[in-house]
C-alpha cells in the first residue's frame, strides 16, 4: 500500500497557500477607478517610450521639411514677381527712346508687349496674394480642425481607458479561469480515457486503473471551485461573457447586439448555468459510482464488473454530448460573434492529450516509489505512444480549424485568428511548437517512448504548450492587450497544482494499487510491446 508522504503533503498544502495569496493579491492589485487605470495606460506609454520619440521626431523632420520647400517656392515667387517688374521698367525707358526717334510703329509694338507683361506680373502678384490667403485661411481652418480633434480625442481617451480598465478588472478572474478550466479538463479527460479502456475491455492498461481513478478524485474539488465561480459570473462579479451584458437583447438599448439578439434562445445566463450544473453533475455521480463499484470488484464479483461496464456506456455517450456543449459554453461564448463546427472537437484533443500527458507523468513517479510492481516499460511506452498520436491529432484539427477559416477570408470568422496574430502572436505560434514540432521529434523514436525521463521531459513541454493553448483561447476575448503572465496566472498554476497532488495521492492511498478483481489483470501483467526491449526498468531497480 502507497502511503501520502509528509513532505508530498506539506508541499502540495504550501503550493495551495502560495497560489491562494498570489491570486488574492492579484485581485487586490486590479484597478478599480478610471484614473486607475489611465496611470497604467500612461505607464505602458512609458515603457514604448523610445519607439514613440523616434516616431515623433521623423514626425518633427518632415514637418520642417515641408516648412523649408514652402520657404522656397515663397521667394522663387518673389523673385518673379521683381524680374516681371524690372523687365517692364526697361521696357517703358525703351519705349520712351524709340517715340523720340520717330518710331513709332516699333513704339506701338513695344507698347503692346510692355502691357502684356505688365498685365502678367500684375496677374502673379494677384496669385501671390490669392496663394497667402488661401494659405491663411487653411491654418484657420487646420486649427478649427484641431480644436475638434483634440475635444474628440480627449473623449476617445476617456472610451479607450474604460474599455481598458474592464479588462484590467478582467485579468485576475481570466487568469483564475484560465488554471481552473485547465486542472477540469485534464481531470475529466483522464476519467473519460479510464472509461474508454473499461468500455472497450483493454487488456494493457488494467494495472494502470488505480492510478486514473486516484487522479479523477481531483474532479469533486475542481467541479465545486468552477460552480462557485460559475454562480459568480452569473451574478455579474466579472465581466468575462460579453453576452451578459445589460441590454445585450433589448433592442431599445444603446448596448443592442444583434447577433447575441439572434441567440439568446440559447445564450441566456439562466440556461447557461443550469447546462453547467448537469454537465458538472453528471461527470461527478459517474465518477462516484465507478470508484465505488471499482473497490468492491476487488472481491472477484463479476457483477461490479458487469455494473462498471454498463454505466461506462452511457458516461461516454453522456460525455460526448456534454463535454462539446461544455466547450461552447465556457469557452467559445467570450467570442460569441464568432464560432466554429470544429471547436468540441479541438477542446477534446487539447485536453486528452493533456490527460494522457498527467497519467504518464503519475505512473513514472509511482513506479519509481516501488508501488506499481506491475507497470513495465511496455505499459509507459503505450502512453507515450498514445501522447504523441494525439499530439498529431490536436494538430490536424489545430490546422484544419484555421486553414478553412483563414482561407475563406470572412471577417465574421476571420477576426477570431486575427485578434490573436496581433496581440498574442508570441503564444499563438509557440504553442504549435511546444504541442506538434517537440513531441513529433522526442517521441517519434519508438526506443525513446519507453523511456521515463525523455516521457518526463516531452511531457512537461506539453502540459505548457496546452496550458498556452487555452490562454490563448480565453485571454483575447476577455483581456484584449491587457494580458501577460505574472503573479496571478503564475498562482492560478499552484494552487491547482498543488489541489492535484493532495487529491491523487490522497486517494491512490486509500485503496490497494492492483486491482485484483478485474478479469483482465493476467493480460495486463504480462503485457510486452512485441519490439520493446525492457532495461530492467521495473519497480525493484528505482
Amino acid at each position: 500500500m502507497y502511503q501520502f508522504s509528509g513532505k508530498l503533503k506539506m508541499l502540495a498544502i504550501a503550493l495551495m497557500i502560495l497560489g491562494a495569496l498570489g491570486t488574492a493579491y492579484n485581485f487586490m492589485s486590479a484597478p478599480k477607478t478610471l484614473e486607475e487605470a489611465k496611470e497604467i495606460l500612461a505607464k505602458q506609454d512609458a515603457h514604448h517610450g523610445s519607439h514613440d520619440a523616434k516616431a515623433d521626431h521623423a514626425e518633427e523632420g518632415h514637418k520642417e521639411e515641408a516648412k523649408v520647400e514652402k520657404h522656397v517656392e515663397v521667394e522663387k515667387h518673389e523673385e518673379e514677381v521683381t524680374t516681371e517688374e524690372h523687365v517692364a521698367d526697361s521696357t517703358s525707358t525703351h519705349t520712351e527712346e524709340a517715340a523720340h526717334n520717330g518710331e513709332q510703329e516699333h513704339s506701338d509694338e513695344v507698347t503692346e508687349n510692355t502691357q502684356a507683361q505688365d498685365s502678367s506680373a500684375v496677374h502673379v502678384a494677384e496669385d501671390t496674394h490669392e496663394e497667402a490667403a488661401a494659405d491663411e485661411a487653411n491654418e484657420t481652418t487646420t486649427e478649427a480642425h484641431t480644436e475638434v480633434a483634440e475635444a474628440h480625442g480627449e473623449d476617445h481617451g476617456d472610451a479607450h481607458a474604460e474599455h481598458a480598465l474592464h479588462q484590467m478588472q478582467n485579468r485576475p478572474w481570466s487568469a483564475l479561469y484560465v488554471a481552473l478550466l485547465f486542472s477540469l479538463g485534464i481531470t475529466l479527460l483522464v476519467l473519460a480515457f479510464y472509461g474508454s479502456q473499461i468500455a472497450a475491455q483493454a487488456g494493457w492498461s488494467v494495472v494502470l486503473h488505480r492510478v486514473m481513478e486516484a487522479i479523477t478524485s481531483n474532479l469533486h474539488y475542481v467541479s465545486i471551485l468552477m460552480l462557485v465561480f460559475l454562480i459568480a459570473t452569473a451574478m455579474h462579479m466579472n465581466h468575462l461573457f460579453t453576452w451578459m451584458g445589460e441590454g445585450v437583447t433589448d433592442p431599445a438599448s444603446p448596448n443592442y447586439d444583434a447577433l447575441v439578439d439572434g441567440k439568446k434562445w440559447y445564450l441566456n445566463t439562466p440556461g447557461w448555468l443550469i447546462r453547467s450544473i448537469v454537465y458538472l453533475a453528471g461527470w461527478n455521480v459517474y465518477r462516484f459510482l465507478i470508484r465505488k463499484w471499482s473497490l468492491a470488484q476487488d472481491n472477484g464479483d463479476l457483477k461490479q464488473h458487469k455494473k462498471n461496464y454498463n454505466a461506462t456506456v452511457i458516461f461516454l455517450v453522456f460525455f460526448m454530448i456534454t463535454e462539446s456543449m461544455a466547450s461552447w459554453d465556457w469557452i467559445m461564448t467570450i467570442d460569441p460573434h464568432w464560432f466554429s463546427t470544429l471547436f468540441g472537437w479541438y477542446v477534446l484533443a487539447t485536453f486528452l492529450v493533456s490527460a494522457l500527458t498527467v497519467i504518464a507523468m503519475v505512473t513514472i513517479y509511482l513506479r519509481s516509489k516501488g508501488v506499481l510492481p506491475l507497470v513495465n516499460d511496455s505499459h509507459i511506452h503505450d502512453l507515450a505512444k498514445f501522447m504523441f498520436g494525439f499530439s498529431v491529432f490536436w494538430t490536424y484539427l489545430w490546422f484544419a480549424q484555421f486553414m478553412l477559416i483563414w482561407y475563406a477570408d470572412m471577417p465574421e470568422e476571420t477576426t477570431y485568428f486575427l485578434l490573436r496574430f496581433n496581440e498574442y502572436k508570441v503564444p499563438f505560434l509557440a504553442m504549435v511548437v511546444m504541442n506538434f514540432v517537440f513531441p513529433i521529434l522526442l517521441l517519434i523514436n519508438s526506443d525513446f517512448k519507453s523511456m521515463p525521463w525523455f516521457v518526463i521531459l516531452g511531457g512537461v513541454v506539453i502540459l505548457a504548450g496546452h496550458y498556452i493553448d487555452l490562454f490563448v483561447m480565453v485571454m483575447p476575448g476577455t483581456v484584449g492587450g491587457q494580458w501577460g503572465f505574472g503573479i496571478g496566472e503564475i498562482s492560478g498554476l499552484l494552487f491547482f497544482i498543488g489541489l492535484f497532488i493532495f487529491a491523487t495521492f490522497s486517494a491512490f492511498a486509500k485503496a490497494n494499487p492492483v486491482p485484483k478483481g478485474n478479469p483482465y489483470l493476467h493480460e495486463s501483467e504480462t503485457y510486452h510491446y512485441y519490439n520493446i526491449e525492457h532495461r530492467g526498468e521495473d519497480s525493484n531497480h528505482h
